[in-house]
């Protein structure tokens, strides 16, 4: 009787989960970056699956994770077999599987690619109420708002100029998540000097010329895998700029907008105490 008695109410306290559970959208994600906000914000038993590129560790912040769900095509076909309620991809995403997986009667979540860490936050509190966790979303924005008053205590002082440099002198400008970080951080990105707007490249006696404070790399190391990388390691720049002289921040840390950029601007962080800004 007294078993009995438990296992009543342990159905009486499990059900309201339950139901709570099952009435929880189910949704596919066809993006790498509307991946991230799904893993981050949502139940997992809500993810039925993730884009073809959630699981590549140079790109997906959290691609360990990601092995978990089921893995994509990025095609309209195997999204229309699991029939989810919502489905996740980004306004770049083909638009063909877009109009597709819309004709066929399923409503599709269109995210831009954000420029700032405001459109960050605007794209998190989205997903969050997609998902029916709005909660998650105002707690990862907190983080957020932490990791910038953290990263901008780091960079007090005289604000440094930083040149965003990538393989074969690519220099990232004003447009993008990098330098919404910098600006985050009272650092100043440098490219505008250089009259890149948005992004262009540049050779290495305009970077030498022009002498940024500090370079902002993907990378410290000094090994080459191809010759876009050799740019970073020619022996010109590296007399210039060392390793005390470059910030690093891996890629995957940037490609997209979520609750990577809290970890990146904790990494920013560190690497202004390490080269003494």
């Amino acid at each position: 009787m007294t078993r009995f008695f438990s296992l009543a109410i342990l159905a009486a306290v499990s059900w309201p989960l339950l139901a709570s559970a099952a009435n929880l959208p189910r949704i596919a994600s066809i993006n790498l970056c509307t991946d991230q906000l799904l893993m981050t914000l949502a139940d997992t038993q809500q993810i039925l699956g993730l884009s073809p590129f959630s699981r590549d560790p140079s790109q997906s912040w959290d691609a360990v994770k990601a092995a978990q769900f089921p893995r994509l095509s990025g095609e309209a076909e195997d999204v229309l077999i699991l029939k989810p309620d919502i489905v996740v991809a980004g306004d770049y995403t083909k638009r063909t599987t877009r109009e597709l997986l819309k004709d066929n009667g399923l409503r599709v979540e269109e995210f831009t690619y954000p420029r700032s860490l405001d459109e960050v936050k605007d794209q998190m509190r989205r997903m969050g109420d997609l998902v029916d966790h709005a909660d998650r979303a105002s707690d990862e924005i907190a983080k957020l708002d932490i990791a910038i008053a953290d990263a901008r205590k780091a960079a007090t002082g005289k604000p440094a100029r930083v040149l965003v440099l990538s393989r074969r002198g690519w220099v990232t400008g004003g447009d993008s998540l990098a330098n919404s970080l910098l600006n985050a951080a009272g650092l100043k990105n440098a490219a505008g000097d250089l009259g890149f707007a948005f992004g262009g490249y540049t050779s290495l006696e305009g970077i030498i010329s022009f002498k940024p404070d500090l370079l902002l790399v993907s990378d410290n190391s000094n090994v080459a895998e191809d010759e876009g990388q050799a740019f970073l390691l020619h022996p010109a720049l590296e007399k210039f700029y060392p390793a005390s002289k470059r910030i690093a921040l891996p890629e995957r840390m940037t490609v997209c907008g979520g609750s990577m950029l809290i970890d990146a601007l904790k990494r920013l962080t560190a690497e202004l105490q390490r080269v003494g800004r």
